[in-house]
Order: structure tokens, then sequence, then C-alpha cells
């Protein structure tokens, strides 16, 4: 039955059925050979009754709206460019600026693809202007946008705590060691490729030459961003809200400050609501058929036949954890990374927890496996959405990241070897 399962998935996705549907379909008629249809309507109620009915999911609409709204009153651009002019001084400096963006825009949006975008837009242009090598430019912009998926408030851990019931705020909080050392580590790859290859970044004085009448030479207003930090994080940190009250504080406030500014039109309010409904649709639409996949391998007892057989061998625990691990990898490379999630840690947090591992760090675990498969290919969602906002060949992008998955594996590595980096400001 779970071959068959199995099968059936693999074989719509293949034929380009929606993730989200294929997970729910193919749940459903693997159902049947199981128990009768009373049965399957039954679980497909009580799927989208309890997802719908809980009040952490709508974590996930409150930051993503948070983002769109950032991006709509032009809040996220100002913040690049007081990146480009804190950094610009340095050779690669740009591309550094890049990466703090990355790191200050993931700390007031769970959206990754939306922070790709928005440093896409912003920083591209001067990147291309002052001569930086397109693969390099690129790779930077889409492994930058990465860093909204560990940095709190991350969709990722949220999704991750619903299906888990972990607490979203111990993740946020485990989120924020390993969040610190994959940027710096972002940094320290630029360096070591400009040391390799000097020709790809211009010299400081030319790209302060060159960055005369540019946008470099705007101010680009720090204050909004700092503004929305303050009370996300205070807000979170502090204990006043919860993760979904904090969501909501937000966005609000990314609206005001908008409204503020003057900066958000009528239609670019319009665009934001939309994209907004889009991404949380898809997200939880992806969370219905996951589920209802989910019930069909948990009627296979497949978790606990997984769980003797781990049980009565040999093999470690370590072993299994890497072993769990590089499947995330594999299947970060072929599918979306919140339909992983959903679809497999049902049963690898059991598989988890059952060898006496700590959860939230297996959360943030996979959360840099999910990362990873952002910038992999052949699917590379941050790769294809640089690519398209640069208009660069996409192959000239993977190239561009290949040196920051390589500086990914060694992170995660180091997430594996010292859990501390996670669980410490956890307690």
């Amino acid at each position: 039955m779970i071959l068959i399962g199995i099968l059936l998935l693999i074989g719509l996705l293949v034929i380009g059925i929606p993730v989200a549907f294929a997970l729910g379909v193919a749940g459903s008629v693997s159902l049947i050979f199981i128990g009768t249809p009373q049965l399957i309507l039954g679980l497909m109620s009580k799927i989208v009754h309890d997802t719908v009915s809980n009040y952490v999911i709508l974590t996930i609409p409150s930051f993503v709206m948070m983002s769109e709204f950032l991006s709509a009153g032009g809040i996220a651009d100002d913040m690049m460019i007081a990146c480009n002019r804190l950094m610009r001084r340095l050779r690669g400096g740009l591309a550094m600026a890049c990466v703090l963006a990355g790191a200050v825009l993931a700390a007031t949006s769970g959206s990754s693809t939306a922070s790709v975008a928005t440093i896409a837009r912003a920083a591209y242009p001067t990147m291309k202007r002052l001569g930086y090598e397109p693969g390099l430019s690129v790779g930077t912009i889409a492994i930058s946008g990465t860093l909204a998926i560990m940095i709190p408030p991350s969709i990722a851990l949220v999704v991750y705590g619903i299906l888990t019931e972990e607490s979203i705020g111990d993740l946020f909080i485990a989120g924020i060691g390993p969040g610190i050392l994959t940027a710096l580590g972002y940094g320290l790859t630029i360096a070591l490729v400009l040391w390799r290859r000097p020709q790809y970044a211009p010299r400081m004085e030319d790209a302060l030459v060159n960055a005369e009448g540019s946008e470099l030479k705007q101010k680009g207003r720090v204050w909004p961003v700092g503004v929305l930090v303050a009370i996300v994080l205070g807000a979170l940190y502090s204990g006043l809200a919860t993760p979904t009250e904090v969501g909501a504080l937000g966005a609000v406030g990314a609206f005001v400050l908008s409204v503020i500014l003057r900066r958000l039109t009528w239609r670019g309010f319009v665009q934001a609501i939309g994209n907004t409904l889009r991404t949380t649709v898809m997200i939880v639409t992806i969370i219905f058929g996951a589920l209802m996949f989910g019930y069909f391998m948990t009627y296979t007892q497949v978790t606990n036949t997984l769980l003797q057989l781990i049980s009565t061998s040999e093999v470690g625990p370590h072993v299994v954890l890497v072993c769990i691990l590089l499947v995330y990898l594999v299947l970060g490379m072929l599918m979306d990374q919140f339909a992983i999630l959903v679809l497999t840690v049902p049963i690898s947090y059991t598989i988890i927890t059952g060898l006496g591992f700590d959860p939230i760090w297996f959360g943030v675990l996979i959360t840099k496996t999910a990362e990873i498969g952002l910038v992999t290919p052949p699917v590379g969602l941050n790769v294809f959405i640089a690519s398209a906002a640069t208009g660069t060949p996409t192959k000239v992008g993977f190239r561009g990241v290949a040196p920051f998955v390589a500086m990914e594996i060694v992170l995660l590595a180091l997430l594996v070897l010292f859990p501390q980096i996670s669980l410490y400001l956890v307690g």
C-alpha cells in the first residue's frame, strides 16, 4: 500500500499536477484500499476544519502581508540603499550589503521570495553598473533571500511548529544563532570568492568613482525598518505577544509606516493584498493535501515499522539523523519546501524524538535543508526569481550560487555537531 501511494504521488508530480493537489489525490485514492469512502470524506472534513480553525495558522498570512507592505511602501528598498552606503567602501561591499539587507529584511518578514525580489530590484542595477560579475551578483541576491527561511519570523519554522505542536516562540529563538552564523558565512564566502577571483568585483576606488550620481548617493531611510524590527522582536521576545499576534502587529506596522511615508498607492495596496492571498492559499492548500497523504501513511503504520527497524538494528542515532538530513537535501532539489515539511515531518519528527534528539534543534536543521533547497537545481526557486528579476540566464545564477551552497553544507555540519548554536538562547 505504501508503494502504491508513493508511486501515485510521484506519477502525479511528473505529469505536472500541482504539489498540493497531487498530495491530496494520492492520499485519498490510496486510502480507498484501506478504508471506506465515508472515512475519506470524514478525514477531508476534519483536515479542513482543524487547519482553518487553528489560531496559529494566522501567523502565515500576517508575516506574508508584512513583507508585501514593506515592498509596496518602498521601505525594503530604503534598507537596501542604507546597507549599500554602509558597506560600499569594501571590495565586494555591495554584495556583502545584499547579505546584510537580507538579514535585516528577514527580521521583519518570513518571506524568502519577497526578499529576493526586493534585493534584486534595489541592488542589481548598481552592481551591473559597477562591473560586478553577473554570476556573483545573481548568486548573492538569491542566497541573501534565503535568510528569511531561518531568521525569525520564519514561515518555515511556523509550519514546523504547527505540524509538531512545538513552541513557535522557542523555534524563533532557536533560529537566531544559526541565522547570524549563516549571514556571516555568506559574507565569508564573498570574501573567499573575491580572493580567488578579484576581477569579479571592482576595486574600492573604482566603485566609489562609478557610484557618483547613482542611487548609492541616496540616504535611504533606516528608521522605518528600525521601528518595525523593534515592534516585532520586542513584542516577541519580551513575551508581550504570541507569534501570531506579533505577525498581526508587524503587518499593521508596515501598513501604517508605508502610509506615513506617503508611498503606498492604491494599486500597491491591492497588489500587496492579492500577493498575500495567493501565497497564503498556496501554503494552506499544500497543508491540506499533505495532511491527507499523511493520514494514509499513518494508517499504513509506516512510522511504527521504521522505529522498530531502527531500534532492532545496530545503526547509531546520529547515523539515522544524517541519513534523514540527506533525504531532505535530495527532496529540496525536487520539491517545494513547504510540501516537503508537511509531507515528511510527521514521520521524521516521530523518529527523531524517539531517538532522543531535541525537536527544536531538529526543526532548525530541516529548516536549514529547506534553505539550501531554495538555491539548488533543478527547482532552486530563489535562483529563478533572481534571474528573472535581473534578466540573467538561470545557468549563470546557479553557477554564481554554487560557492554559497558549499558554505551551506559546512554550516549544516556545524549545526549538527554543535546543537548549542541553536539551543543556547532557548534555555
